[in-house]
């Protein structure tokens, strides 16, 4: 067992070592679920046959010394040396390496994959995209049950939970590769008509109240920039608009229902089909979004982030956003 363990742990250290230095792709939500399926099967031989032996290890250790003084007693030999057989007991019943590495653990591995897997995942913000709500370095808390609960990497939708609201911050998976995890905000639901021209964003025909604010300092590249609050109904966030960008979309991508969009030196304008969602970041002029590379599926939806637990940098950060 010690040289089959030494193989799954190394096989685990390969996969991650692998995966830091960017030779394969991971899947963090996989290894999580692997570990506790394997510790598990460790935690469940653990109590069914291995803890025994060692149980009955030190019974057949007490036996024999109780024995041992019952044959000197007969032979008249009352006094015996004492030996002090605690430390032999401990040393018996002490789990081996390689159950402290994989049975120990599996309370704590388990714990980790219920939490991350049907409550709460934490993310860190990678890019500038949702300037001002979130800033590169904020380590957020992500719901994953407000959308319904999932099962953890195949995704299916175990319960149906409330539908994604325009103006709610969304964590999903990128449809153009849905190993990355990307956050944007959702402006368009399914069946919404949304349209995004001369910087001016509207929701089947109606345009979404906006009003222009105090000046953003950006502060890692030294400049203020326009600054507006939006308004989805009872919500409201600010956004950033940079007016010397051009307001058409370069580079936008054929993504699956793009004959749903029209394009032109204004902008866009999007039908959303059923079971998607339009996204779009804060920082308008610089996010890529659903403007590029088309809708997102419910399938995608990973949870909602609604709280900052920690930035290293300004803990003044730490608190719920919308």
């Amino acid at each position: 067992m010690q040289a089959l363990t030494a193989a799954v742990l190394a096989a685990f250290a390969v996969y991650a070592g692998a995966w830091y230095m960017g030779a394969l792709e991971g899947n963090f939500a996989l290894l999580l679920l692997l570990a506790t399926v394997v510790t598990g099967v460790y935690w469940v031989a653990e109590r069914l046959y291995f803890l025994p032996q060692r149980r009955r290890a030190v019974a057949r250790l007490e036996a024999d010394a109780l024995q041992r003084r019952a044959s000197l007693a007969a032979q008249g030999i009352t006094q015996t040396d004492g030996t002090d057989l605690a430390p032999a007991r401990e040393r018996l019943l002490m789990q081996p390496w390689w159950l402290d590495w994989t049975a120990g653990l599996f309370p704590v591995i388990l714990a980790v994959f219920f939490l991350r897997s049907f409550l709460f995942e934490p993310f860190k913000i990678p890019s500038g995209s949702m300037i001002p709500t979130l800033l590169v370095g904020d380590l957020i808390l992500v719901n994953k049950y407000t959308y319904g609960v999932r099962l953890p990497v195949v995704n299916t939708k175990l319960t149906e939970g409330t539908p994604p609201q325009r103006g709610d911050v969304m964590v999903f998976r990128y449809p153009p590769k849905p190993s990355l995890d990307y956050i944007k905000r959702v402006v368009g639901v399914p069946g919404d008509e949304v349209a995004y021209l001369n910087k001016r964003l509207t929701i089947n025909g109606q345009p979404v109240a906006t009003q222009a604010v105090e000046d953003f300092f950006e502060r890692e590249a030294m400049r203020y920039a326009k600054q507006f609050q939006e308004q989805f109904g009872a919500k409201s966030h600010r956004i950033l608009i940079d007016p010397q960008r051009p307001a058409f979309i370069p580079g936008a991508e054929d993504f699956p229902g793009r004959d749903q969009c029209r394009y032109s030196v204004e902008g866009v304008a999007c039908k959303v089909p059923p079971g998607h969602y339009f996204m779009m970041g804060d920082n308008r002029d610089n996010s890529l979004d659903s403007r590029f590379w088309g809708f997102v599926p419910d399938r995608n939806i990973v949870g909602k982030a609604f709280f900052i637990w920690m930035n290293f940098g300004d803990l003044g950060r730490v608190g719920g956003f919308e």
